[in-house]
């Protein structure tokens, strides 16, 4: 494989003042891309900037809360002002406002969906305009989630917008590949102040942050890791190597690095004139019926005590 150089690339990543964000604009930046650090804290992206800066990358701060075309027209607007171009945008920011459907709040709701649905159809919008206009393609990285891609019990919002996410990727795959912008959904598993809330996880990411290295059965078993392991895919997925790659949800986490399937049909039954709800209950259970999908994130595999 080529060595991966992004010398001269410009990146947006939201919701990168800390986590996930944070890594993957670290990593876009130590490949050699000048990023835009977005955050809803002031003192937060400023510190990310800093911790870049240190590393011996490049970066400024963009604090404005990702959802409207105005925060989406901030962000690729200050990529121009300051580096003269956009490249790369990742769409990461995010909030959670877990509850069961009967307790969901319209707030709840609205405000997950504003910020990570809408807020990457805002952000993605204006990237693309901006990418179009300069003529030499780009990459758009859409951060999905296990919850977008088989539900998550409570989490009716998130859940229902990363899976509205897989499915803007894999259309504007699509839609901007005469472009050459290149456009995919991640599928992140890490240590964070989420997963920290499983009681399953919580000593070994407690063991990890006191020195620690967490066990190979997370590593590799459930592709279990740090957020630094999540970030590998996004400086890759932005690079020449990476071209060729577009309109897919790609998982990675701890030690593995995995490709989701798209939504297909998986058996089929016919009926000669159709079916009726007779004809239907008669043949599902023995066809179509015979292997009903699962749902919901597996339980993590633990080893017996």
């Amino acid at each position: 494989m080529p060595s991966i150089d992004l010398t001269g690339k410009v990146a947006v990543v939201t919701g990168s003042g800390r986590g996930l964000g944070l890594a993957y604009a670290h990593a876009l930046a130590a490949h050699g891309a000048s990023v835009v650090v977005n955050d809803v804290d002031e003192a937060v992206a400023e510190a990310a900037v800093k911790s870049i800066a240190e590393a011996g990358g490049t970066a400024v701060a963009e604090v404005v809360p990702v959802g409207t075309s105005q925060a989406a027209e901030r962000l690729v607007n200050r990529a121009v002002e300051e580096f003269g171009r956009l490249d790369i945008l990742v769409t990461n920011a995010g909030i959670l406002r877990d509850k069961v459907l009967w307790k969901m709040t319209d707030e709840d709701f609205d405000a997950v969906v504003t910020t990570h649905l809408k807020g990457t159809f805002t952000c993605a919008r204006a990237a693309a305009v901006r990418m179009r206009e300069q003529g030499e393609g780009g990459t758009l990285i859409l951060v999905g989630s296990p919850a977008g891609q088989r539900g998550n019990f409570g989490q009716t919002n998130y859940a229902a917008a990363k899976a509205g996410i897989a499915a803007m990727a894999r259309t504007w795959s699509m839609e901007l590949g005469r472009a050459g912008i290149t456009v995919n959904a991640i599928v992140p598993v890490a240590a964070t102040a989420m997963t920290e809330t499983i009681p399953a996880f919580a000593p070994y990411i407690e063991a990890m942050r006191n020195g620690e290295p967490l066990p190979a059965f997370l590593r590799k078993g459930e592709g279990f890791g740090t957020a630094a392991d999540c970030a590998a895919l996004v400086p890759f997925l932005a690079s020449e190597a990476a071209r060729s790659i577009t309109g897919q949800a790609i998982g990675i986490g701890g030690d593995k690095v995995a490709l989701w399937s798209h939504p297909q049909e998986i058996r089929t039954a016919y009926a000669d004139g159709g079916w009726t709800p007779d004809t239907l209950a008669d043949a599902f259970p023995t066809s179509v019926g015979a292997e009903l999908q699962s749902v919901g994130i597996p339980a993590p595999k633990f080893p017996e005590a």
